[in-house]
Parts: structure tokens; sequence; C-alpha cells
């Protein structure tokens, strides 16, 4: 018997009832099917639409009875048992943001029997505030799950993966663990830019590819237009995509069928010597550092000396268990299993991802490719409002490193905000979500200035200098060209808003490559475009212009000269390094007359006049004045000649003048903090 479960208001049939069914409800909102014809139990060629009754033949409806929960739930109370290696199925989720990755990561849980229904709760594995507060995944999370297929014990590990640009860092990480992935495509969006860039992630891995279409109970879900798209597009095979919905609990045992039945198991390497890749840690106060990793080759037991290959340090092991998906302990992990280990590490140096993991006695010949080191696209500095916080502001960003190992750091100082560090991300998001992990989980009180980028600076003497600093930009006359990194942007739009996209591309100085049509009504956009023009506000826009219909995914392609020129601002006649700016030519004037004006609001009047200006080398393009505090000397003046009256105001003028020659003008943090907000709304 296959049960459907629908809402209430959704009891009435809209459509005629096939002559080889008999259709009963009752009162508990409950739709039971009873073919004629009795087929295998668990395989109907049905599937109830949830908002009306619709059937369509083509799609399969699984549901579990109260009787495969308790199998289900017995069977997953038992995941900590041994299973031979050809029963091990190492597997990751993949899919753009919001196509219900995290939805159907609990849904297997839930079906596996690995998490009680009584703890379960929405995104399950997502397990940082943050992660539930924007409703995305931020981090890879581990678990594994036991699932039983025909009478045979099945090993399942599952790594759920982040959906947006800037965390793709982690999804290669954890693909380098696996060998499958689930292909995570809504049936009413399609093909999006992130889950093409996930895909060729995973051909570059040589992953088996499952497809699967989600959402397919939603009135808008074309699922045989999304397939027609994924097969163009993609090129990927979709005869037999799996349709589901994970809200629903549609679809998922057949999920896992086609899991055990078309992912390959990791090879039996269990005698060789011990290999195994780490692929993701974090730093926990009161154990040290927690090490996740797959075991390639060999095997690896608690109590058992282990060598760190690239950090060329050994450690005991205290503790080594599974994640399932919190962290349970087991005696010992052999080839092809997903487990962590814990050894009282304190220094976060000595476990870095991507490092090879032996046995210190018996040491592998070689160590494992690792991963590639990831490259920062997007730069700003961090500075701790409180000076007497930088030692932690360190501390806090070597830890977080250990845990994130796309962000980079190295120490900077600032004349208006003193110590601080340059960090380095993959895109805008990962910053933001950088800075506030930082605040929330280390309680550190932060600036940060706007983001900006690495430019390359070709001087007369024949040297490539990089910068990231505009401070740090050599003298006009020691450069000859300043070249700006150019990134690749595919940008995937519905055909309705093609003219406002390509209007957008054209402001920011793109330079056009393609359009292509995917289907009848969507369309593909290349452009190239400078990376200065998209840390800004480029998403929003995009966002905003195609309605959030449109996505984008981009690739840094190399670095091409530009009519590049450094922005100073002076104040008072000193240059203020920290409001130093590169820009484009073209945008020069417009944002010195911006970041002038709102200094004038910001900076407190003086006793004397205050000259605000934006310069380009000793040509200035925009200037305001603060006008000074005045003295009325002329209150005490009733009347008398008009030379008293000139004498007194010359003698205010002498002083005054007097006064800005040695004075000097403090501008106040609020200030800068709201410049820096400026800069990064007009750059």
């Amino acid at each position: 018997m296959v049960v459907a479960h629908v809402s209430s208001s959704s009891l009435t049939l809209l459509l005629s009832i096939k002559q080889n069914f008999a259709i009963t409800t009752s009162t508990n909102s409950h739709f039971s099917f009873f073919p004629s014809k009795s087929p295998p139990l668990f395989n109907s060629s049905l599937f109830l639409s949830k908002n009306a009754a619709i059937i369509r033949p083509r799609f399969q409806v699984f549901s579990q009875t109260p009787a495969d929960l308790e199998l289900a739930t017995k069977v997953g109370q038992d995941r900590l048992l041994k299973v031979p290696a050809s029963n091990i199925r190492n597997f990751s989720i993949i899919a753009h943001i919001d196509h219900g990755k995290s939805t159907l990561a609990d849904k297997l849980l839930q079906m596996t029997g690995t998490v009680q229904k009584r703890e379960m709760k929405d995104q399950f594995l997502d397990n940082m505030d943050l992660e539930r507060e924007r409703g995305i995944t931020i981090k890879l999370q581990a678990a594994r799950m036991r699932y039983l297929y025909e009478n045979e014990p099945y090993c399942l590990n599952l790594i759920d993966t982040p959906g947006h640009v800037d965390f793709s860092y982690e999804v290669s990480r954890s693909l380098a663990a696996c060998e499958g992935a689930l292909l995570v495509v809504d049936a009413s969006q399609g093909v999006e830019a992130q889950t093409l860039a996930n895909v060729y992630l995973a051909l570059e891995n040589n992953l088996e590819i499952i497809p699967v279409l989600n959402k397919i109970d939603l009135p808008g879900a074309e699922p045989d237009r999304v397939i027609q798209e994924i097969e163009e597009v993609v090129g990927l095979d979709c005869s037999d995509a799996v349709l589901c919905s994970a809200k629903e609990g549609i679809g998922i045992n057949e999920i896992l069928t086609a899991i055990v039945n078309r992912i390959p198991p990791p090879l039996d390497t269990a005698e060789c010597p011990l290999r195994a890749l780490i692929f993701d840690s974090y730093y926990d106060p009161y154990r040290g550092v927690i090490v996740y990793f797959r075991v390639i080759d060999g095997t690896i037991k608690k109590g058992d000396r282990v060598y760190f290959m690239a950090s060329q340090k050994d450690y005991y092991v205290d503790e080594i268990g599974v994640l399932s998906p919190n962290q349970m302990q087991v005696e010992e992990l052999q080839a092809g299993e997903v487990g962590y280990l814990s050894a009282s590490i304190r220094s976060v140096a000595d476990a870095r991802v991507g490092d090879t993991i032996t046995h210190f006695g018996r040491r592998a010949d070689n160590s494992l490719p690792g991963y590639e080191e990831a490259t920062p696209m997007v730069f700003c500095g961090l500075f701790p409002v409180d000076a007497d916080q930088f030692p932690d502001l360190r501390d806090a960003l070597e830890k977080l490193q250990l845990n994130d190992a796309a962000l980079k750091f190295e120490p900077e100082t600032s004349s208006a905000m003193g110590f601080g560090f340059r960090c380095g991300f993959l895109g805008l998001l990962h910053m933001e979500i950088v800075q506030e992990r930082l605040e929330r989980e280390y309680n550190l009180s932060l600036i940060t200035t706007a983001p900006s980028v690495v430019y390359r600076v070709n001087c007369v003497n024949g040297e490539t200098v990089e910068c990231s600093n505009p401070s740090l930009l050599p003298e006009p006359g020691q450069r000859r060209s300043i070249e700006e990194p150019i990134v690749k942007i595919e940008m995937l739009t519905p055909k309705d808003y093609i003219g406002s996209l390509m209007e957008l591309a054209q402001d920011r100085r793109g330079d056009f490559k393609e359009i292509k049509f995917i289907t009848e009504n969507r369309a593909s956009i290349t452009y190239e475009l400078p990376l200065a023009e998209m840390v800004g506000d480029f998403f929003d826009q995009l966002k905003s212009r195609s309605k959030g219909y449109a996505s984008m995914e981009y690739t840094f392609v190399g670095y091409k000269e530009s009519a590049l020129i450094k922005l100073d601002i002076l104040i008072n006649g000193d240059h203020v390094d920290p409001l130093a700016t590169i820009v484009h030519s073209d945008k020069a004037y417009t944002v010195g007359r911006a970041l002038t004006q709102k200094l004038k609001e910001l900076i407190p009047r003086q006793m004397f006049k205050v000259p605000i200006q934006a310069c380009i080398g000793a040509k200035v393009i925009a200037s305001e004045s603060l006008s000074a505090i005045r003295k009325d000397v002329l209150a005490k003046c009733y009347g008398g000649d008009i030379t008293r009256k000139k004498k007194l105001l010359k003698k205010q003028a002498e002083g005054k003048k007097r006064m800005k020659a040695i004075g000097k003008v403090d501008v106040p943090q609020e200030a800068f903090m709201a410049v820096l907000k400026l800069e990064k709304e007009v750059l």
C-alpha cells in the first residue's frame, strides 16, 4: 500500500480516476491507492500533487509505513557496526542555492533512522546560528547513515555542501572525499549558474553524478522541461533521473536505492599503509584541534601514533569516531570510511586541511594530492575597535582559518585605525560571514574597510608589484601601468530581463562575449568585467533588475591593463592614507565629490577653516571647506569708527592663520566608519 499525505484543503479530486485504480479517502486526510493488479510493495507509478490531486503516471511515489519507520530506526541504531568496503558509499549533495539540499539531507537522515523523529528539526546539519538565520549552508557537514537494501546493510557517508559561489572551496573539498554526488535541481527553477559550476567540479573529480529533480510537488514544477534543460546544458543523461519532493518525503527511498546501485564503492585497501585525507577541522577549547578525515588506505585505531606528513608533527590518537551526525566514538576506521580524531593538538598549524595522516611507525611512501590553495578574490582590512583586542583578533583568525581554509590574512598597520589585518576572501558574502563569525564566536568588535582587489603595478624599472592596499601604491613617476583582475561572468536569466542585465554589465565596464538561449525562455549572457566593479553591489543589482530570477557564476581569467588612478583625500593639506582609493579615471570625479561631501558633514568644525580635497596626484578634482568657528570680536563695539572694527577683524584673521599653520585636524573614528560605508556604496 502506498499512502500519500495531503492537506485537508486538497481532498477534492480534480481529475477523473483511472479505471485500474480504486481511490478511498479517510477522515485523517490520507489518500490510499489500491491498484487492481497488485504491484510490488512501495512501487506505484503515481504522483499526487500537493495542491491538486493530479495523477502523473511518470512519477514514482514512495512512502514509509509505521513498520518501515520502526525498521529504519532499528537499522539506524546499528550504524556503528562494520560493513565490508564493497557496501560503503561516500557521496555529497550539490546544488544551486535554495534548491533543497539541506531539506533532502534532513529527509535522508530521517528515513534511514539516523536521527529520531523527536530530535528532528529543519536544517538539521546546519548547526551554526548564522546558517539558520540566513537559511543558507556555510559549512560542509558529514553524516554516517545505515541503510538496509535487499536485506543487506550499507554504510552511507553523506557530506552536505554549501550552494553559494563564495563557498565553492567547501564544495571542492567535500567532493575530493567522495565517489559520487547527488545533483539536486529545483523542478520549477531549472538549471542555474551554481548548478553548472558544481557539476564541473564533480566531473573534475571523476564522480558518478545522479540527477535528482526536487520540489515536484510545487504547482509550477515542470520536470520534463528541466530534464531537457539538464541534458542540453549540462550534458548528463537524465533517462534515470530521480524525481522527488524532499519536503513531502516523495521519492526518498528511490534516491537511497540509486545511491546503493549507481555510486561505486571505495577500493578495499585496508592492508596498505595508512593514508587519510583531512577535509575539514575545527578548534575545540577543551580538546584542541578536531580533524575530519576520509581514510583512503589502511586502518586507524584509537591509541595509534599518527604522523601529519605536511606539518611533520606526530601525535597519539586520544579519540576516534564517526559523525552520525553527532560525534560517536569507535575503536577503528578502515579504508573508505569517514570520521574524526582528537589527539590533543594545541597548535592550529599542525593539522591543516589537505594534509595526509599516516602511521608514525609505518609511514606511507607518498602523501595524497591534497587541495589546491584557494585564491582570494576580495580583500579588506579588519581592525579591532579596541586596540587591546589585537592579540585576540590574531588568535581568532588563526582558529577560524582552521575551520575555513579559504580565509587568508596578514598583519597591517593604519595611521587611523592602528594595528589590524588585511584579509582575503572568496567573495563579499564570505567576507560578511567571516566578520559576523569573528564578532559572535570570539566576542570581538571590528571595523572593516571597503572591499578591494589586488592590482598589479608595472614599474618603470621592469619590476611588477602586487598591491591590494592603495596606500602602498608606488609613486606616479615610478609606475608605467596598472593592471586589474578580470573575471568572466555568466548570468543565467529569463529572456524578459536580458536588456536590463546587459545594461548593468555595460555600466560596470563589461566587455560583451556571447549570449545563447539555453531553452526558449532562458538565456546565458557572458561578459568579462573588472573584479573591482563586481565586489560592490553588482549581485544585489542583478537580483533587483531580474526580480530575483537571474543567477550568476564567475571565474577569474587574468589581469588587464586599465586607466586606473589613485584618488587621495587631503584634510587641511595632509594626506589621509586610510581614505585613499584606486578608481577608474571615469569614476574619479563622482567618487571624489561623494567622499568630500560626506567628510564635510562628519568632521567637527575647528577654530580655523579646514579645506577637504580629493586629488589625483597634485590636481584637485573635488573640494569642500569646513568653515571656522568664529568668536564675535565685534560684540564689544557699540559704535565708533569703522577702522576700529577692521583692526579687530584683522587681528582675529592673523590669529586664525597662525592657528591653521600649527593646527592639526583629528578625524573621528565615526567619520572613518561612515566614509568606509560610503566607499562600499559608491565604488
